[in-house]
């Protein structure tokens, strides 16, 4: 027998039913697997690498658009004044004396003379000087002998002290040139209120009328004493100048 005896020639072939066609249900499915499989490789991109410009919450991101914060300036105060010191003037020089001429025998005459005027009296200065020669080591017991200088204070009538006067000592000591200025009230704490100093050196060394002391008004322009004449010892004993001046009453 052959296969092919069981076939039907005579039966009418049967209908091939066609294939399946994706309707609108299926393509919504395929599109939400679809974004969801973006969303993922999204997440997992932005966890791969936070700084992404993809991710919105990122460092950069966020203070991208933010302003600078201000600092603030400090206020400062202005810079105090610094009082300068008055200029040194020398003092002007003292003119020569002139020549006296020697008088002539005057002649007798019976006319009696005309009364010769009493000279006034020369005013003396508003200060007057007290110089001491003591030892440093009243004040400075620590140098011993090693110090020399010129110190002292200035008082008034009531031997109350004043300070802001200016001391002025000019000559020469030890071959070298001194030119010195100071105020008084500048060492209170050594010689009262209107204590001052000046240090000429470490070696007491003998000098005899080169150095000069002037006491005079806050401006340097007006003499308030006459010129004091400032001697140096080596004894050790008077290696300290210590000058009083007090106004006269």
């Amino acid at each position: 027998m052959s296969k092919f005896d069981d076939i039907d020639f005579d039966r009418p072939p049967e209908k091939r039913t066609a294939a399946p066609t994706l309707n609108r249900w299926d393509m919504l499915s395929i599109g939400v697997l679809t974004l969801t499989l973006c969303i993922g490789l999204y997440f997992l991109l932005v966890f791969m690498s936070p700084n992404t410009p993809l991710n919105p919450l990122s460092e950069n991101n966020v203070f991208r658009g933010l302003l600078p914060t201000p600092t603030a300036t400090l206020l400062q105060l202005e810079p105090t004044w610094t009082p300068s010191a008055t200029p040194y003037i020398p003092p002007t020089d003292t003119p020569r004396p002139t020549f006296t001429p020697v008088f002539t025998a005057t002649a007798f005459s019976l006319v009696p003379p005309t009364k010769t005027p009493v000279p006034t009296k020369t005013p003396k200065s508003p200060y007057s000087v007290t110089v001491q020669y003591i030892s440093s080591a009243k004040y400075y017991p620590e140098l011993g002998c090693n110090w020399q200088g010129v110190a002292g204070i200035v008082l008034d009538v009531n031997n109350a002290h004043i300070y802001g006067l200016q001391l002025l000592l000019t000559g020469f000591w030890n071959d070298q040139s001194v030119n010195n200025f100071m105020i008084s009230g500048t060492f209170p704490l050594l010689y009262g209120q209107s204590g001052w100093e000046f240090k000429l050196g470490d070696i007491p060394l003998n000098s005899n009328g080169t150095l000069f002391l002037q006491l005079r008004d806050q401006g340097g322009s007006v003499k308030l004493s006459e010129d004091v004449v400032i001697n140096t010892y080596s004894d050790c004993s008077k290696n300290m100048v210590f000058v009083k001046f007090k106004k006269n009453p």
